[in-house]
């Protein structure tokens, strides 16, 4: 599900009533806790979190025009999905946040490569996205990316 909203607010009003409170509340726990640097805006037609050209001029390998992604997250049909490019890039991070999991959520954690979905927005751990959040700078993030798109 592929939103047109051209600004995070106008995202959220578009979600079912019933997921507008949680997504407010990860928005602003992902907003709260998102090292310096990274920048907030729609980018694939959800709210995305990315570092802007100004710091990395070269964007997004694969549409440079596009700043470089580093997490976002959606209302999908059946799930609040949160994705994370360091879970996918960095092993060490990946295993953390799937150890740290059952302790925040007593149902199995449903992943991709670098989506976390939740099907019921109650089961959203976002103490453990704000801790999640803080994990890689925006400096970090490049090197890791840059790093990844190299071999």
């Amino acid at each position: 599900m592929t939103s047109k909203a051209t600004t995070p607010e106008e995202y959220i009003q578009e979600a079912p009533e019933e997921r507008q409170e949680a997504l407010k509340k990860l928005r602003k726990t992902i907003q709260q806790n998102l090292p310096k640097g990274f920048e907030e805006g729609m980018q694939y037609g959800m709210i995305g979190y990315y570092v802007p050209h100004s710091a990395y001029p070269a964007g997004y390998h694969c549409k440079p025009e596009e700043p470089l992604p580093f997490m976002s997250f959606a209302s999908q049909k059946n799930s609040v999905n949160l994705y994370h490019s360091g879970i996918y890039a960095n092993k060490k991070l990946h295993d953390w946040f799937v150890n740290e999991y059952p302790k925040y959520v007593k149902t199995k954690l449903d992943m991709g490569k670098s989506c976390v979905r939740f099907k019921k927005v109650e089961h959203i751990p976002y103490d453990l996205i704000a801790e999640l959040v803080q994990k890689i700078s925006m400096e970090e993030w490049i090197s890791i990316y840059e790093e990844n798109i190299k071999r």
